[in-house]
């Protein structure tokens, strides 16, 4: 059996016009969110074997929170340029490419393409993986490479779910 959560990035800022979009940083609330659920998480005991971000600044930091909350190392964070501004296909195949040893994987990226990717594996529809929202899919299946569409939605939490 293999884990996945995907997680998207925390709120980011749009206060600097003239920045790239791959430079945004998290805005405050955005980094208290993640330490939120990054918390939130470790209560559930669940801990991936291995964290893979998009290298965008709002996911980074955001998987950066969540590896210090779950005293993961820093060095073992893998940046995978194919999460930005990936499509969903472009996500199945960083999946597919994950080595064998790892069964539970974290994945720090963005939208559309996590909700679409979310929809596509599960038999009923999520509207929006909301920021710093997460998804976590089972695949009943050994390896990554023969990852099909086909998962349970084990849970999906986001900020707001639990602040009520």
């Amino acid at each position: 059996m293999k884990k996945l959560y995907l997680v998207r990035h925390a709120k980011s800022t749009w206060k600097y016009e003239d920045m790239a979009d791959v430079d945004r940083p998290l805005k405050g609330r955005g980094i208290s969110d993640a330490y939120s659920t990054a918390n939130w998480l470790l209560q559930q005991k669940e801990m991936p074997d291995l964290i893979i971000s998009s290298p965008a600044t709002r996911a980074l930091h955001t998987a950066l929170i969540f590896a210090r909350t779950m005293n993961y190392p820093f060095s073992d964070v893998i940046i995978n340029e194919k999460i930005y501004e990936a499509s969903p296909n472009d996500l199945f195949e960083v999946v597919r490419s994950i080595n064998d040893n790892h069964n539970s994987v974290m994945i720090f990226g963005h939208n559309p393409s996590l909700t679409i990717f979310v929809n596509t594996c599960i038999d009923h529809k999520i509207d929006n993986v909301p920021t710093t929202g997460m998804a976590c899919l089972s695949f009943n299946q050994q390896t990554w490479k023969d990852l099909d569409k086909r998962a349970e939605l084990q849970f999906f939490d986001y900020p707001k779910k639990r602040n009520k």
